[in-house]
């Protein structure tokens, strides 16, 4: 009991630190071509990259739908960090079928996947 334990810290209200409570402070969306788009996300609270890129991920999945597309495919993502505030900057294709590459997003999927993780899709 005590290892498992031993990673988490109190603080004063009772909660614990480990726990994950993102923030998620928006996105802005450019069309740079047809099908290719770009996600500028923001949050507080990220535990690492991974966290930034799935918020762009979940506003891909959006996009894709609200613009008639079945799916995307993340191309890039680029994070930084400053003071509290994580920054992403994404880009994804969108398109009707499942496009080749190896981060394809099927978007009704992956919604429901955010839903279930609390992640917004804008």
């Amino acid at each position: 009991m005590a290892l498992a334990l031993a990673g988490c810290q109190a603080v004063p209200d009772g909660g614990d630190i480990s726990v994950f409570r993102p923030e998620y402070l928006g996105v802005t969306t450019r069309l740079l071509e047809d099908d290719l788009v770009q996600f500028r996300t923001e949050m507080r609270g990220a535990r690492d990259n991974q966290d930034v890129i799935a918020y762009g991920d979940c506003a891909a999945a959006q996009y894709a739908l609200i613009r008639g597309f079945g799916f995307a495919r993340h191309v890039r993502t680029n994070v930084e960090r400053q003071g509290g505030i994580w920054r992403g900057d994404g880009v994804y294709t969108v398109s009707q079928s499942i496009p080749g590459g190896l981060r394809t997003i099927e978007a009704e999927v992956a919604l429901s996947e955010c839903a279930a993780q609390g992640i917004p899709a804008v």
